[in-house]
């Protein structure tokens, strides 16, 4: 875990540590691990699969220290709790990076694809300006088919 804690405090990652050591929170062992497992990916996920891949790697993480870094990482900005058509709340630990993009989420097989489309960015401040509002956090869900179960009317993805 050595690594976690010299981590570039230009990374999301050693954003979150930074964050974490001003607020005068304890770096354990397990809280750090907690943080690295989240910025390790680049997929959305729950509470409940982090805390399985964790608990993979170090057994005594508990479940209250996954949702309470969760919880602080959400609040400092870091990282983003999204529903995306499950039904559990899934993170997105894109945002730390990338905080203006969107997602497709099937319907079917619940995939979730990451777009970024510099229009709707143009689009978002022309609509805002024009009703005087300064937007503080904009979100873009476009739920559909994939084009698989449109053409074949199944999803090789969906489950069952």
């Amino acid at each position: 875990m050595r690594k976690t804690e010299t981590s570039a405090p230009h990374t999301a990652h050693g954003r979150a540590l930074e964050c974490m050591r001003s607020q005068s929170m304890r770096l354990t062992l397990q809280r750090r691990l907690v943080v690295e497992m989240t910025f390790a990916t680049r997929d959305h996920f729950t509470a409940e699969s982090l805390l399985a891949q964790c608990r993979r790697r170090n057994g005594k993480v508990s479940r209250a220290t996954v949702y309470r870094t969760l919880a602080f990482l959400v609040k400092a900005g870091l990282l983003r709790q999204v529903g995306l058509g499950q039904q559990s709340p899934q993170y997105d630990p894109n945002f730390a990076d990338a905080p203006r993009h969107g997602h497709f989420v099937c319907v079917d097989c619940q995939k979730v694809v990451e777009f970024h489309d510099p229009c709707l960015d143009v689009r978002e401040s022309i609509v805002t300006k024009e009703h005087g509002f300064s937007p503080k956090r904009v979100s873009l869900q476009i739920e559909a088919s994939c084009d698989a179960f449109r053409e074949k009317g199944v999803c090789p993805r969906r489950a069952g």
